[in-house]
């Protein structure tokens, strides 16, 4: 996406990118007009601050608002970011294989190739945990809106299609496309339309219990049939990606190449008079 919005969110970020797409509802195709930008990445920490006292600022959180919309970026250093990927974390593995990408590099498409083995069957129990919190949320609520309940829905069809396809889709129409659901096309177009914040009816909520349930047996099913592995394979090409792209930066004298303009951490802007750093956007 070259949002410039968005370019310039990243363009902010203290640390070199390995990758930055968007995430939340832009990714899950329900955007309503007001809708944030919620950004999601990785990001290379220089080995010196790794491996000296300091403590390592692996997660990064920006928000700014950048011609009327707030936009979030939130970034994890390349460790931590892996080490997720190996705990069936569908919520990176969805950051990971976003196709709305922001900021990518030569390393970003070896991640994805490398990350497959790291969709798994064991991935189900965080759709089923995420997806359960979403519907404790959704029934607190008084009146209870729209948006919450897409979650759920959201959560528990991108859930089945990993486990039936062991493909990462978070895009909640595309992954109804095979489900079906007529309600979920009609909540869509209530959250797109701007009406999130209108009520449903207490007749309703028991319709959705109902699905919510359904669908979550239809989950564990499709978990329970998949001939994804139970647990991640990926954790030796993992750490050898870790190793290359921190030590080689390292060995660059403190330069981590991507593609496109010039990018440099603030820390190096300060003590490097020729840094040489490349983003592609």
């Amino acid at each position: 996406m070259r949002d410039p919005r968005l370019i310039a969110e990243t363009a902010a970020h203290p640390y070199p990118l390995l990758f930055a797409t968007v995430s939340g509802a832009h990714l899950y195709g329900f955007p309503s007009p007001d809708s944030d930008f919620d950004l999601r990445g990785c990001h290379v920490l220089p080995a010196r601050e790794v491996v000296g006292l300091g403590a390592a600022q692996e997660t990064v959180a920006l928000s700014h608002v950048r011609d009327g919309a707030e936009v979030d970026l939130v970034t994890h250093d390349a460790r931590k970011f892996f080490t997720m990927l190996l705990r069936n974390n569908g919520y990176v593995l969805e950051q990971l294989y976003s196709p709305l990408v922001v900021v990518t590099t030569p390393e970003h498409a070896e991640l994805k190739a490398i990350a497959r083995g790291c969709i798994t069957r064991g991935c189900v129990r965080h759709y089923l945990g995420f997806s359960a919190t979403q519907w404790t949320l959704f029934e607190r609520e008084r009146p209870r809106r729209v948006k919450p309940l897409l979650y759920v829905y959201r959560v528990l069809l991108t859930g089945i299609h990993m486990m039936r396809t062991g493909e990462v889709n978070a895009s909640l129409p595309e992954c109804n496309a095979g489900a079906r659901l007529p309600y979920v096309d009609e909540l869509i177009a209530r959250k797109v339309g701007g009406a999130e914040q209108s009520a449903l009816p207490d007749a309703d909520v028991e319709f959705h219990r109902a699905e919510y349930l359904r669908l979550r047996a239809e989950l564990e099913e499709a978990a329970a049939r998949s001939a994804l592995t139970e647990s991640a394979t990926s954790r030796d090409g993992l750490n050898d990606l870790l190793l290359r792209v921190r030590l080689g930066r390292a060995a660059a004298g403190g330069t981590f190449h991507l593609e496109g303009t010039a990018m440099r951490t603030r820390h190096e802007a300060d003590h490097e008079s020729t840094p040489s750093f490349r983003a592609h956007q």
